[in-house]
């Protein structure tokens, strides 16, 4: 591998968000660049962004297209936002004369004088214009024009060598049209980036930008999402959590709540993943905006992804509650973020939390894990997409709250559809169950890892207000199973707060 760091002043900027982080610091100067991909990846856009980043560093640029006229490129330009006063377009396309019968070559085949005169004009392209940055399009048409495996190859080592003795920098976009895709020209090419679409049945596609091979550098291996908006690409790179560790200190953040923070050993520690398990109604998304609201209240920031509940719903319900989430969030403490799974891709809902984090946030709350399920294309790979996210935040101190809905509502063991302990280090229980002809709630700590807490459950209760936590339920048998016994000569004990 190559010295990174005494490498990075030979690099160019690719011009394209997130790219250069997947690229360990940008792309080696005077080197040949494949970027391959079907119809539609992207590809045009991205050779565009790398011109447009060397026009803004004072660098020349030319684009020579075999394939698309300048006016083509300038609308795709223009769909962006771009000038492409700064880059020198060089048409090499066939025109109306040459298609003529009397125009067609008899004695010579037609691929030994159209190649040369193709790069006869792309050699004094590249003369006049002196580039540093060059991109040519494509090479579907160069292998067309070649008609042979042998002379394409030639032709394409032949250009690779000539445009490194010029000290260019060059991306050779290719759209995999040809009949024969030639794989041995990403052995030709110092580095390959390839981009793909996926189309979903529900949804919008979804598109991967993985690197190849890229020599002499560790780059970031693995697929990475990207989009295509107005202004270019922008890449999503995987979440790697074991390049992000910051400190190991670990302070304990209280939840507002005396009867909680007991139950929970004193409260949660930073860095540290929670999961609020409990079926639909229990009060999960209420007992992790505690949270928020207690943090708020300490001056910390927060950060809440909701994939279920709409963000006016949860500050109207919160509120209500006397937790003033609208208050934290005018005063710039608290980021409230709707998430649709059918638009976003995980990529950029890692990145999105990634941000936050970034930002300053210490408390960050996902709700909840089945919305995000919903989130990622294979759920073979949800657990592994989590676990690395939730590394990432813990390796930054951040407090991760996540939840998650289970199915039923009494009798049912607790299930939430993923290894609880591979993704979470504490998990905190809510339960229904049923006594004297009322539904009662309950809640317990399951799991702390790395520190003592209560293994007592206790009673449970969201009103107008806030939540309440209750003494120890001593008086019931059977509490988790849903219909506990009443045990004799004990009174009832519930979360409730007193009438006054």
């Amino acid at each position: 591998m190559e010295n990174q760091n005494s490498d990075t002043f030979h690099r160019l900027a690719s011009g394209v968000p997130g790219l250069d982080t997947v690229l360990a610091g940008g792309l080696t100067r005077d080197r040949l660049y494949l970027v391959e991909g079907e119809p539609g990846t992207g590809k045009t856009t991205l050779a565009l962004q790398f011109l447009n980043e060397g026009v803004r560093q004072g660098e020349r640029a030319l684009y020579i297209t075999l394939a698309e006229t300048a006016v083509e490129l300038r609308a795709v330009a223009a769909s962006h936002g771009w000038d492409m006063a700064g880059i020198q377009i060089e048409e090499i396309i066939p025109d109306e004369d040459s298609l003529a019968p009397d125009q067609q070559y008899t004695i010579f085949h037609p691929s030994e004088i159209e190649l040369g005169l193709t790069s006869q004009r792309i050699v004094a392209a590249v003369e006049s214009a002196q580039p540093v940055r060059v991109v040519l399009d494509s090479l579907s048409e160069l292998q067309l024009l070649a008609d042979s495996a042998l002379r394409y190859r030639r032709q394409v080592l032949a250009l690779k060598q000539y445009l490194a003795s010029r000290n260019c920098t060059t991306i050779f976009l290719d759209d995999r049209t040809a009949l024969n895709t030639d794989l041995q020209v990403r052995s030709v090419a110092h580095g390959v980036i390839t981009l793909d679409v996926m189309h979903q049945a529900y949804g919008g596609e979804r598109r991967r930008l993985r690197v190849v091979k890229y020599r002499g550098i560790a780059f970031v291996g693995g697929a990475h999402d990207y989009r295509i908006a107005t202004g270019g690409l922008h890449v999503y790179p995987r979440l790697v959590a074991a390049e992000s560790r910051v400190s190991d200190v670990r302070l304990q953040l209280s939840s507002g709540l005396t009867e909680l923070d007991q139950l929970l050993g004193g409260g949660l520690e930073e860095g540290m993943s929670t999961l609020v398990t409990g079926p639909a109604g229990s009060g999960k998304s209420t007992l992790a905006a505690q949270f928020v609201a207690a943090a708020g209240t300490r001056g910390e920031r927060c950060a809440m992804f909701l994939f279920e509940e709409s963000r006016n719903n949860l500050l109207n319900r919160c509120n209500a509650l006397g937790m003033n989430l609208s208050g934290l969030m005018r005063a710039g403490q608290l980021t409230v973020q709707q998430i649709d799974p059918a638009e976003l891709s995980p990529g950029q809902f890692s990145q999105a939390v990634v941000d936050a984090a970034g930002s300053g946030a210490r408390v960050i709350v996902i709700d909840s894990l089945n919305g995000y399920m919903n989130a990622v294309p294979d759920e073979r790979f949800m657990a592994t997409y989590l676990h690395e996210l939730l590394m990432y935040l813990g390796q930054r101190g951040v407090v991760t709250i996540v939840v998650s809905v289970q199915p039923g509502m009494l009798g049912q063991p607790p299930s939430s559809g993923v290894d609880a302990s591979y993704i979470a280090d504490n998990v905190i229980m809510l339960r229904y169950f049923e006594a004297q002809g009322m539904l009662k709630q309950a809640i317990s700590v399951a799991k702390k890892r790395g520190s003592s807490h209560e293994r007592t459950i206790r009673g449970f209760a969201v009103d107008g207000k806030g939540v309440h936590v209750g003494p120890v339920l001593q008086n019931f048998h059977g509490i988790l199973t849903g219909v506990p016994r009443i045990l004799p000569s004990v009174v009832p004990v519930t979360a409730e707060p007193p009438d006054n």
